[in-house]
């Protein structure tokens, strides 16, 4: 019928993030402080969303979405919804 399949894409950036990084957020205060500390990351990947990784994601899959149907809506939920630099 030519109506676009989808109208919204929402995006679960924990569970991407637990996804895309191999790690999980239950088991993440073990090693993340330290790591923090090391400087092998520069923030916490549960808190700020991993740009080149997981954000890099959210935006192809985003403009993907959008050339279907240029009238989608985006949204995130959880934790990186809330912090301004995500």
């Amino acid at each position: 019928d030519g109506k676009p399949l989808c109208t919204f894409f929402s995006y679960g950036t924990n569970d991407l993030t637990q996804m895309t990084m191999g790690i999980s957020r239950d088991d993440s205060n073990g090693f993340i402080p330290k790591y923090l500390d090391l400087g092998i990351m520069l923030d916490d990947p549960f808190q700020t969303i991993d740009e080149e990784g997981v954000g890099k994601l959210v935006q192809h899959s985003a403009a993907l979405g959008k050339s279907v149907n240029p009238t989608m809506s985006l949204s995130v939920c959880g934790e990186h919804g809330g912090d301004p630099k995500s």
